[in-house]
């Protein structure tokens, strides 16, 4: 009898240590994300599941091109969508073409190496983003509900990047920044 109490705490001393450890990585850092919908086609489609890397921006400030997971301003589920502008830059958007002023007055052209060629941002906008102020755009920029509808994202509703696409396996890869 004594030997089966031993082995039961021996076990709950088991679950005890795993479910601990679990909710320490999914709280401080990874976090599980289902992609809903196409607004980044082609680079993440309806179903494909997610890591997401809440630690980085602890550390780090985010960098244009990455990919975000945040809390939607405008309510709702989480979205993802790329970073396209950064704090105190200008956007503009005008004959498809997304160019970007940066606060020491240089001028950037977007070059999206993400994206098909010929793939065109609708729309005509000029937005100035504050300190805390990002600009984020969907990858499949027809159907795409994404800061050219609801404006700046500010850096406190971001939980974290999207590091590792872990379903469907077939598609599994961990993601790099792309170059501009």
């Amino acid at each position: 009898m004594r030997k089966l109490f031993w082995s039961f705490l021996e076990i709950l001393e088991v679950v005890v240590v795993s479910a601990f450890s679990v909710f320490i990585i999914r709280t401080f850092l990874f976090q599980p994300f289902l992609v809903s919908g196409a607004s980044m086609e082609p680079n993440f489609s309806n179903g494909d599941y997610l890591l997401v890397d809440e630690i980085s921006y602890r550390l780090r400030e985010p960098q244009r091109g990455e990919v975000v997971v945040f809390e939607p301003p405008v309510g709702g589920h989480y979205f993802i969508k790329r970073i396209i502008g950064l704090p105190n830059e200008k956007i503009k958007i005008q004959n498809g073409e997304i160019t970007i002023l940066n606060f020491k007055g240089g001028k950037i052209l977007l070059k999206e190496n993400y994206l098909p060629i010929n793939v065109k941002t609708f729309g005509d906008l000029e937005i100035t983003l504050k300190s805390d102020q990002y600009f984020v755009l969907g990858d499949n920029r027809n159907y795409s509900f994404d800061s050219r509808a609801w404006g700046s994202l500010s850096k406190n509703k971001i939980i974290g990047s999207a590091k590792l696409r872990v379903w469907p396996i077939t598609t599994a890869m961990a993601f790099g920044k792309p170059t501009y």
